[in-house]
């Protein structure tokens, strides 16, 4: 039998959210994908029976720096971003974890700095 902590592979994680999506943020932002700081990656932290836990991870560009002063802000910018689209994002993996998307509720947490390098939004999934 599959569980859902089965269904987030690195494969499957990285086709709900390309890498091609960060410069599509940062070319809507800037209007230009150069001036972005950082890659963005999602991950699954972990999976429960009535949560699933993710993270986009923020991993610094080469020659740029990961202040965080250009993180802390981005729940509330991920929140509404249409690139980003974590709505229909949440939809496609609450769907994968067979669950109702209708009956999903998200939050997103406020950015986590691991290192210097390295910063991380966290996103939560109940049902």
């Amino acid at each position: 039998m599959t569980t859902p902590s089965d269904c987030f592979s690195r494969n499957m994680l990285d086709t709900l959210f390309p890498a091609e999506r960060a410069d599509q943020f940062f070319d809507a932002l800037y209007g230009s994908a150069e001036d972005g700081a950082y890659d963005i990656r999602l991950v699954c932290r972990g999976v429960e029976n009535k949560r699933l836990c993710f993270a986009f991870e923020l991993h610094q560009r080469p020659g740029k720096c990961l202040a965080c002063n250009l993180t802390y802000g981005l729940p509330q910018v991920f929140q509404r971003h249409p690139v980003i689209d974590v709505k229909g994002l949440v939809k496609k993996l609450a769907e994968t974890a067979g669950w109702d998307p209708e009956t999903a509720a998200w939050q997103i947490g406020r950015t986590e700095e691991e290192s210097h390098k390295l910063h991380c939004v966290p996103l939560e999934i109940t049902r």
